[in-house]
């Protein structure tokens, strides 16, 4: 399987660079072909300038052209970021506008939107500070909407599923290799051999 794996943490060496390592290492035991971006490290520049909307998909940057292909042609997408006032942070929305086009990844018409990369298994690794009964009693859980029902709710799915860890701010290095361990499953059970 191909599998596309972005990183939206600005410290490689913080719990969320430790998820995505993690993830790395279970695909590459379980075969998969693992593109991966960490979107800090490689500088992205999450500012859609105003002429890029309608460009052609060829004449974008070819940093561009290489992150649409890797998004398209993924059969399995993997996020990994923390939860920042309620969504993940501004470059990985960023790489949303830029990345996810429209007339190339969906479309609007008279009937709905159609998409053209629906299909794909997503998980998303997400982390916060704030204790789960907050984040679902007083937020209503603002990130589960935003990846399952706007963006990929618009863009259609094979199966998607999300695991938040929380609170990191007080784990102990004892619950953070467990929340590894959990990583591991999860991905086992999602991307496994079928």
């Amino acid at each position: 399987m191909n599998i596309l794996l972005i990183l939206g943490h600005p410290k490689p060496n913080s719990f969320n660079g430790a998820i995505a390592e993690q993830s790395k290492a279970v695909l590459e035991k379980l075969g998969h072909e693992t593109i991966f971006h960490d979107l800090y490290q490689e500088r992205f520049d999450p500012v859609l300038p105003a002429d890029e909307e309608n460009l052609p998909d060829d004449e974008l940057p070819a940093f561009l052209q290489e992150h649409l292909r890797h998004f398209k042609e993924a059969e399995g997408i993997i996020f990994v970021h923390p939860n920042w006032w309620g969504g993940p942070p501004a470059i990985l929305r960023g790489w949303l506008d830029r990345v996810v086009r429209g007339n190339s990844c969906y479309q609007f018409t008279k009937d709905g939107v159609v998409s053209h990369v629906g299909g794909k298994i997503v998980q998303i690794f997400s982390t916060s500070n704030t204790p789960r009964d907050v984040e679902m009693n007083v937020y209503g859980d603002p990130m589960e909407n935003f990846w399952k029902i706007v963006v990929f709710g618009l863009l259609g799915t094979k199966s998607f599923e999300r695991r938040n860890f929380e609170s990191v701010i007080v784990s102990t290095p004892e619950e953070r290799q467990g929340w590894l361990a959990e990583v591991a499953t999860i991905l086992k059970r999602r991307f496994g051999k079928r």
